[in-house]
């Protein structure tokens, strides 16, 4: 069985609301293993981005770590002093944020913010930084010479998101963390980016973990894929479990609503309601309101996560009857 290279442990995030305290991560368990490319996927709100600025211990002003382990190679992030933490992010983890185009500072060219990134945090000779940075850039697809002398706004938005990934990869992170990469990006752009980050992870052999909304890409170049709603965990497995053999409705409902460009489009319907109030919750099951399998013992008791064969788990009480039904469209 492969390392984990990242485990968090019954992770709780609040954050403090106008209208009350709300959890966005509802003891979550995640395992990562060394060398793979793992995914998180849900709706928008359901606390994938929180796991990541956990991870970095960068919550906004408002947000709060009441409790858990953020372990990465064995030891607690969480537990270790600011300066040893900040030396943790980038040199041993790297993370690609939301719209991460725009972080590019607009008045600098790309080679001095490459040679800004690396000085920040590691001594070294600026020739090698450009021949560290030019290889980078070259295997995210672009040419060095004039993606290096140009300035963030004379580079397309594709472009400027695999500058900013070969930026992440200048200190050789051993875990890559990309929140929400294709977002703002049109489809032909989404496409080449995922093909990208394949050759990455194939290339580099570099541990990836990607949270997402997109299903349809996650099939391409994920491993394994945990599920994510309305803050917890309800399904963790292989890609080809989860996609061929979901075992919670919730899931089974994702994978439904991909839209087809062939086929009986009618076939393809939402999941429906809408995500709960992480204010106030449904007691039980949360995924109960919307479920389709939904029984009494649902409305009362929380499911926990249940083995269902090897490296696949589940968070619901009738998860056998979904594994029998479960190409039934919901």
């Amino acid at each position: 069985m492969p390392l984990e290279i990242l485990n968090i442990e019954d992770l709780v995030v609040d954050y403090e609301v106008q209208e009350g305290i709300l959890r966005s991560v509802n003891h979550v368990f995640l395992k990562v293993r060394k060398g793979e490319f793992m995914a998180i996927i849900g709706e928008s709100g359901c606390g994938k981005t929180t796991i990541v600025q956990a991870i970095f211990n960068v919550m906004p002003s408002n947000g709060y770590i009441r409790q858990g382990r953020i372990l990465f190679n064995g030891t607690d992030i969480l537990s270790l002093d600011p300066e040893s933490q900040r030396r943790i992010r980038w040199e041993k983890i790297a993370a690609v944020f939301q719209a991460a185009q725009s972080s590019l500072n607009p008045v600098l060219k790309i080679k001095d913010q490459v040679i800004d990134t690396v000085l920040d945090h590691r001594q070294m000779p600026r020739v090698e930084i450009f021949e560290r940075a030019g290889k980078l850039l070259k295997v995210v697809g672009l040419e060095p010479d004039r993606v290096m002398n140009s300035y963030p706004h004379e580079l397309s938005g594709g472009m400027r998101q695999r500058v900013v990934i070969a930026m992440a990869l200048l200190l050789d992170p051993e875990l890559l963390i990309l929140d929400e990469p294709t977002t703002a990006l049109d489809l032909i752009t989404q496409a080449q980016l995922i093909e990208t980050l394949q050759h990455l992870h194939e290339d580099l052999s570099i541990t990836m973990l990607m949270v997402t909304h997109d299903v349809s890409n996650v099939a391409k170049v994920a491993d394994r894929v945990a599920v994510m709603y309305a803050a917890q965990i309800v399904e963790v497995g292989s890609v080809e479990s989860i996609f061929y053999n979901p075992c919670h409705p919730y899931t089974i409902g994702l994978i439904n609503a991909i839209p087809s460009v062939v086929g009986d489009l009618s076939a393809k319907k939402p999941i429906p309601g809408t995500p709960p109030s992480l204010i106030n919750p449904p007691v039980g099951c949360r995924f109960h309101p919307r479920c389709p399998y939904a029984s009494r013992l649902c409305r009362e008791k929380a499911p926990e996560l249940i083995d269902m064969e090897p490296d696949h788990i589940v968070a619901c009480h009738h998860r056998l009857d979904v594994k029998r039904l479960q190409h039934e469209v919901i």
